[in-house]
């Protein structure tokens, strides 16, 4: 595994985008209390940075402040072409699978729920998607993010394999 390095959220300009809202009880000794969970993802499309969290609270504004806070301690910068993604490439977080496959220019966004969430956070214009096994939110935008970390540039690929990059 690489070593990433921190990306700085202060110098981005970050869209956040909410996936997904639960609300969630814990029963104690006097009742039920109520709380809410949101996963949130937030991405600059014009760095292609993409990143994820997920904040609680007893209030839904001040649960996806929370997670926007925790999405940005995670960004992430990926390697796409100018309109799409290098290759074909399946990603996977538990039981949840994305199938990520490089389009042509005016496709567009082929893709549903979670997996959109962060495919447009990240700025990536064309793209067809397909998510395989299981569908809940928080397993499919770890997978996509998985999916997307897996792709690999021309210039990365050639030193990997120690030729030249003309040679590939």
């Amino acid at each position: 595994m690489a070593i990433v390095k921190r990306i700085d959220p202060a110098t981005l300009n970050l869209k956040e985008q909410v996936v997904s809202i639960n609300r969630v009880t814990k029963v104690v000794k006097g009742g039920k209390n109520l709380s809410f969970s949101a996963l949130v993802v937030i991405g600059d499309p014009s760095a292609k940075v993409v990143g994820y969290g997920v904040g609680k609270a007893k209030e839904v504004p001040s649960a996806i402040r929370k997670g926007i806070e925790a999405a940005k301690k995670g960004l992430r910068r990926v390697h796409v072409l100018e309109t799409t993604i290098p290759h074909q490439v399946l990603g996977i977080y538990a039981s949840s699978q994305v199938l990520l496959k490089p389009a042509p220019e005016g496709t567009g966004v082929i893709a549903g729920g979670a997996v959109r969430a962060v495919i447009t956070a990240c700025g990536i214009p064309n793209v067809l998607t397909k998510s395989i096994g299981r569908r809940n939110p928080h397993n499919v935008v770890k997978a996509t993010i998985v999916a997307l970390e897996l792709l690999r540039d021309r210039n990365a690929v050639a030193e990997l394999r120690g030729i030249a990059v003309d040679k590939l």
